[in-house]
């Protein structure tokens, strides 16, 4: 069977399954979910094996650590893949609610009820958490999903995906339900984008490149973000050893994931001493620095940004660094350079951190 052949007959059964499954009830879809969660505690030890092929693969390919991380399932994620599912479980059930109900001069009543999509298309990149979270997420929803997730971490998605589909199974629902594309031929992309008939919408998560790729190939509508220019802007007001733990944890934690901090906003009246204090220990961390002018004057080991350092999403051990005038002038350079992501401000000044979160 061809990669089309195949890529369509997943995505029909998967639309077949979402008829059975948009009619399961609040208590089974958690009961269920709850279940997987078990399930993949009790499979700890298989999926770090399947793990370890993609990471094996990913040292041999030269991957940076960064994207190693990114990669790595260590028992603390398979742990949190676990705690994800049970939260989902225990958020309310959306599918029939009732958003809208009035009555027509007539005497009709009119209501509005919310109602699953279908069938989730689903294209990511490196995490194989996001395995279990995506297929968590539509199954609360009464949605079927398809994963298509990065030849990177092909072996740990197809376990988590085979644990899912076990546990499914167990439960007397259709293990079409949540489906995993089996092949990491790229071509396998370009064909889920064209199944209109039996996807209803497609959510890429991943690398600016992959989600501009998504969007301009698709014939499905899709929701996308681009990318995550994150931001942490120290006030002059900051207390500076909560401002250097944030900011060291927010580059360092996990360099390689979406809402880690890519520019370093220092306000112009902060001690050098602390600006020097906290450069050095992101370095001590293996940060390379991208700064202005006024930043190398106080830390020369920067190398000069340019432009483009302030637009970048380096999902790596690299950050630009700036120094600015005032909040104002920090909004502003957030606002031309930020994606709508995640922004942080670390201040004493009420005042300015609600004029920060307007």
């Amino acid at each position: 069977m061809g990669v089309k052949e195949e890529v369509i007959q997943i995505a029909a059964k998967a639309r077949e399954a979402s008829f059975q499954l948009s009619k399961l009830s609040s208590t089974k879809k958690d009961e269920i979910l709850i279940d997987m969660a078990d399930r993949i505690i009790e499979s700890s030890a298989f999926l770090v094996t399947e793990n370890e092929k993609d990471l094996s693969a990913g040292r041999e390919k030269g991957l940076t650590g960064a994207m190693i991380d990114r990669l790595a399932l260590t028992e603390k994620r398979i742990r949190g893949m676990a705690d994800g599912l049970r939260e989902v479980a225990a958020l309310p059930d959306p599918v029939g609610e009732v958003t809208k109900m009035y009555k027509r001069p007539n005497g009709i009543v009119v209501g509005k009820m919310r109602i699953p999509l279908g069938v989730i298309g689903i294209i990511y990149e490196s995490r194989p958490n996001v395995t279990a979270d995506a297929a968590g997420l539509c199954l609360k929803s009464g949605n079927c999903v398809v994963l298509r997730g990065g030849s990177e971490a092909i072996h740990s998605n197809m376990a988590i995906g085979k644990i899912l589909k076990e546990t499914l199974v167990r439960h007397g629902v259709d293990a079409a339900a949540v489906s995993i594309i089996p092949t990491t031929d790229r071509a396998a992309v370009g064909e889920m984008l064209a199944l209109e008939e039996y996807i209803d919408i497609i959510i890429p998560r991943g690398g600016e490149g992959l989600i501009r790729y998504v969007v301009g190939n698709s014939k499905i509508p899709v929701i996308k973000h681009y990318k995550g220019v994150c931001h942490v802007f120290i006030d002059s007001s900051a207390d500076f050893e909560m401002a250097r733990d944030i900011a060291i944890n927010a580059k360092v934690q996990r360099p390689g994931v979406c809402n880690a901090m890519e520019t370093l906003l220092f306000h112009k009246n902060l001690p050098h001493e602390f600006i020097l204090n906290t450069l050095v220990a992101l370095d001590d961390k293996g940060v390379e620095f991208f700064a202005d002018d006024r930043v190398k004057a106080v830390y020369p080991k920067c190398n000069e940004a340019t432009e483009d350092d302030y637009f970048a999403e380096y999902l790596d051990l690299r950050l630009a660094v700036k120094m600015v005038d005032s909040i104002d002038d920090a909004i502003g350079h957030i606002r031309k350079y930020g994606s709508d992501h995640t922004e942080t401000i670390v201040t004493n000044d009420y005042l300015n951190s609600q004029k920060f979160l307007k």
